[in-house]
């Protein structure tokens, strides 16, 4: 599972101690969103900050680059530990989809044995 905790976090911190004190709105559109949704969806740890908009947000906020660029690199390597190293819980369409798998015939299409 991604992990986006660290830079919403820092995101959420930075906005609300910011002396202009930027609603989730005000940021999401000093950022040029049309939708104040976006700023609630980083801050929760749904979405990241697209690469784009990283200048954009340090600038804003009066984050340092290096500052934004350690919690993305924590967000990285919480998200590969998870992927590597943590038992993914399955879905249902995944369990389904690994049972029509192991069912797969082990010849062609036709059940022949290619001849």
């Amino acid at each position: 599972m991604r992990c986006f905790k660290n830079i919403a976090q820092l995101i959420r911190t930075k906005r609300m101690s910011h002396p202009k004190q930027f609603s989730q709105s005000e940021l999401s559109h000093l950022l040029g969103y049309k939708n104040g949704q976006f700023i609630s969806n980083v801050e929760r740890a749904l979405c990241n900050i697209p690469l784009k908009m990283l200048r954009k947000v340090s600038e804003v906020l009066d984050i340092p680059s290096e500052e934004i660029k350690g919690a993305i690199l924590k967000d990285q390597e919480e998200t590969l530990n998870n992927y590597l190293y943590n038992l993914k819980t399955v879905t249902k369409k995944e369990k389904v989809e690994q049972t029509t798998a192991s069912h797969a015939p082990l010849y062609g299409a036709t059940g022949t044995d290619g001849i």
